[in-house]
């Protein structure tokens, strides 16, 4: 026994040093690159005076050039950059990828085992001064003044390039309670909201934009100047990985609030209080083949039985083009049927040029989703229906159907490679770069890229937290109240599944620690998934699949639900089938990824619910898999139909 205790140890102490030693040598090899690319970095920007007026002389020549003149027209001051940006300052306009950063806001230069993200991602000086990128998003942030911190640092190293172009700072949806790998990202001092999905299933168009108003301030408050969403795409597959991201199946309500989002985020034009929208996922992502997603080659298919692609035009027409979107996403995958080369949206010049181009007359940047050139370390690249291309041939096919910007890619050499060896003119590298400077000015990055630290208390405020709860309390849908057993009576003992009991207990003391000395049961639960078809990280980490409950588990689930009287809350990311459970239960709830406590005021009657659902609730796996992938509410006899919600009839 101590012989095999010897040699588990030397081997655990062989495997630490040989992991130090990589360690070791990655850390020299990053801090000769760090010290190669900051020789790169040129002075610091001074101010200059004219006619009384303060500018920015961000190519350090001590003259007032136009597009450093506040004063000037906006396609003025795009011209006058456009005409002395190089080929690679051009190239880097039109990337965009993720950038890492240390706690306290801080650049980093050198990966930290800490933050394995930063092991998968280029350096500060690497994206700025070397590729020249100026669009990077940051998954989290320590705090807001960290974000802020972290902003105003990024901005003042960004002016230390030749021209001094401004970052602009990205951030996929983070105002929900939980996030989602590669859709959205959750942070803890940010107010908290419902889903998409429940904002849509309070309905309320005026809501909707005082959340857009709302979040629009706190991201700008530490520098995040472009929002990767709404989506506007209609879950018309209810097997769909990101169903909780949409406003659900129905297209006019979709295009109601997807335009009322948009205006609160952006007003009614661009100016330097919006933040940009980008609105995706053109010309909708919902009709995924048998629901898998098309970040993945098991969904690279979008597919029309029901002949509906029009009506997912819907959302994007009435309402991000009515709205004036600044900015488009098309999505992954290959919509059958549709166009003559079957491949996918963004290398579609059916699709973005003729289509959002020429035919909608969308004048914007068009940005491609992530990750659709080259394979990351989450996922292979997404190049559905041009695998068989080069790297550099699919850039050539991006720009030649239309789009503007490369989203999670490093591929400024190949756009520099195109025009040199004549594969592509300049001057479409300059249509791409006027679109994207143009909303740099609006924005009035140019002018003032940083944010006062001391105005960073507004992000998690009370006010702002107090109306996402009111939010969260408007998105519950009541669906089930058999003998009006809710709401529960102030006394009645309850014991909690799938909530954290301690947490909750302060503010209800009614939470019994055991089922037996309860008098009720509440059990959250939420969507079931199937194990993923490929083996990248990222598909491991998307539900997706089933809907139903593994016998093993519904078992368990039904033989807690018939021990006493039992609430479900039904916490939906996509429909859950429970027809079963359903039946065995007391109420049922739609919870739409909003807060424990506010799941229990509902149940306390401390509010009357008003939410309605914006999906169906099938009643089985058979009415699923016969719905038709495009069309929305066509499951048979569902379980709880679209629009479906009661409330307690209280005064």
């Amino acid at each position: 026994m101590k012989k095999l205790l010897r040699r588990t140890a030397r081997t655990l102490g062989g495997l630490i040093l040989l992991l130090l030693l990589t360690y070791l040598f990655f850390f020299v090899k990053w801090k000769i690159q760090s010290s190669t690319n900051l020789k790169l970095a040129g002075d610091e920007v001074q101010t200059l005076q004219s006619d009384g007026q303060t500018f920015r002389d961000l190519n350090k020549n001590g003259t007032l050039d136009t597009y450093e003149d506040v004063t000037a027209t906006i396609e003025d001051r795009v011209e006058n950059l456009l005409a002395q940006m190089q080929l690679d300052e051009k190239a880097g306009l039109m990337c965009a990828h993720f950038l890492a950063m240390q706690e306290s806001g801080a650049l980093l230069e050198i990966p930290s085992i800490s933050d394995p993200f930063s092991l998968i991602t280029e350096s500060t000086s690497a994206t700025i001064l070397k590729m020249k990128i100026n669009h990077v998003q940051n998954l989290s942030g320590a705090s807001a003044s960290a974000y802020a911190t972290w902003n105003n640092n990024l901005q003042k190293f960004a002016e230390r390039t030749r021209l001094g172009i401004p970052v602009t700072l990205i951030s996929d949806p983070r105002h929900g309670a939980v996030a989602m790998p590669g859709a959205s990202t959750k942070v803890k001092w940010i107010s908290i909201w419902p889903s998409q999905l429940g904002l849509a299933a309070t309905g309320d168009t005026a809501l909707v934009r005082e959340f857009g108003d709302i979040a629009r301030q706190e991201y700008l408050a530490i520098g995040i100047r472009l929002a990767q969403h709404p989506m506007a795409d209609i879950a018309t597959d209810p097997r769909w990985s990101r169903v909780n991201g949409t406003f659900g199946e129905d297209a006019h309500l979709s295009a109601a609030l997807t335009k009322a989002y948009i205006l609160g985020f952006q007003g009614d034009s661009i100016s330097a209080t919006s933040v940009a929208c980008q609105t995706k996922h053109f010309a909708g992502g919902g009709p995924q083949e048998d629901g898998w997603d098309a970040h993945f080659s098991s969904g690279k298919n979008q597919v029309y039985p029901g002949n509906n692609f029009k009506y997912h035009l819907i959302p994007f027409i009435e309402g991000a083009l009515a709205a004036h979107t600044a900015q488009i996403m098309p999505y992954y995958g290959i919509p059958k049927g549709q166009i003559k080369e079957e491949v996918g949206f963004a290398f579609s010049k059916e699709m973005i040029q003729d289509l959002l181009r020429d035919s909608l007359k969308f004048e914007g940047v068009v940005a491609t989703d992530w990750g659709i050139i080259s394979d990351m370390a989450m996922k292979e690249a997404s190049a559905w229906g041009v695998e068989h291309l080069s790297e550099k041939e699919r850039v050539k096919k991006v720009l030649e159907a239309g789009c503007d910007v490369f989203g999670g890619e490093y591929v400024t050499e190949h756009i520099v490679d195109l025009v040199k060896g004549g594969d592509l003119p300049e001057s479409r590298i300059d249509v791409s770069a006027r679109r994207i400077l143009r909303d740099k000015f609006k924005l009035g990055l140019f002018d003032n890229p940083y944010v006062d630290l001391e105005k960073t208390n507004i992000v998690g405020s009370h006010t702002f937290v107090e109306k996402g709860k009111d939010a969260q309390r408007k998105s519950m849908v009541l669906l089930k109240n058999e003998g009006n057993i809710l709401p529960l009576p102030k006394d009645a003992k309850i014991y909690l599944e799938g909530m954290d009991g301690t947490l909750l207990s302060g503010q209800f003391p009614q939470i019994v620690d055991n089922s037996d000395e309860a008098d009720i049961i509440i059990q959250k639960l939420k969507t079931p998934s199937s194990p993923p078809k490929g083996g990248g990280l990222l598909e491991r980490l998307i539900p997706q699949g089933r809907l139903d409950f593994p016998n093993e588990e519904k078992n368990e689930i039904l033989t807690r639900t018939k021990s006493k009287p039992t609430i479900t809350v039904l916490t939906i990311q996509r429909p859950t089938v429970i027809p079963e459970i359903n039946d065995a239960s007391k109420a049922v709830i739609a919870d739409f990824e909003c807060q424990d406590e506010i799941i229990l005021e509902l149940i306390f009657g401390l509010f009357n619910p008003t939410g309605k659902l914006p999906i169906e609730i099938p009643s089985s796996i058979s009415a699923v898999e016969n719905q038709l992938e495009d069309v929305p509410y066509d499951s048979k006899n569902p379980l709880y139909p679209f629009a479906h919600g009661l409330s307690y009839g209280l005064n």
